[in-house]
């Protein structure tokens, strides 16, 4: 009689120690899941980051040809092709995510007023280099914004779920930081003059 006390001891002591295992194992996958979803998501959202910064880039890239195109039929304009080439250098110079916001958002009101002073001069505008190239760069300009809006959404997503429980817990320990969404300045808002 007493072996089978023991017996029936040992088998609770073992299903008990089993249960606390299965638990325990069953906790650790819950954060790991989280962890590794978290890491995801970071990926993804500097992945559409650097998608976007290589939008930039070519858009970048494009504005010495327009320069060299404009300059010859522009010679009046000469601080609206100045104002151009200072926002391209700028955005040459920019290093953080930030700064290149910037000078993107520099950039992009540059280009808007030199299509618009590029309106007065009909030669210019039936260049077919001309042509060729602010359809480029209308395209680029599309693209980025498409970008710049995934980017926001992926910024949102993240953040979100930076805030939440337990999710926090386990971004504190991963040092993850929430991300800024980029901005439209002031001078994006602006008709170009």
């Amino acid at each position: 009689m007493l072996p089978a006390i023991l017996l029936s001891g040992v088998a609770v002591t073992l299903i008990l120690l089993a249960a606390l295992l299965l638990a325990t194992l069953g906790i650790i996958s819950y954060f790991l899941g989280i962890r590794n979803n978290l890491i995801g998501l970071r990926n993804s959202l500097d992945r559409s980051y650097f998608d976007m910064d290589i939008l930039l880039k070519q858009r970048h890239d494009e504005i010495p040809k327009l320069l060299a195109t404009c300059k010859g039929y522009m010679q009046r304009e000469q601080k609206t092709l100045q104002a151009v080439t200072e926002a391209r250098a700028t955005y040459a110079r920019a290093a953080t995510q930030e700064e290149k916001a910037q000078a993107d958002s520099i950039n992009t009101g540059t280009l808007h007023t030199l299509f618009a002073v590029a309106g007065k001069y009909p030669e210019l505008k039936a260049n077919s280099n001309f042509i060729q190239l602010r359809g480029r760069i209308a395209a680029l300009e599309e693209r980025i914004a498409a970008q710049r809006d995934r980017y926001n959404q992926e910024v949102n997503a993240f953040n979100l779920r930076l805030s939440r429980v337990p999710h926090n817990v386990v971004a504190r320990f991963l040092r993850l930081q929430p991300r800024a969404r980029l901005q439209v300045t002031k001078s994006d808002r602006e008709a170009p003059r």
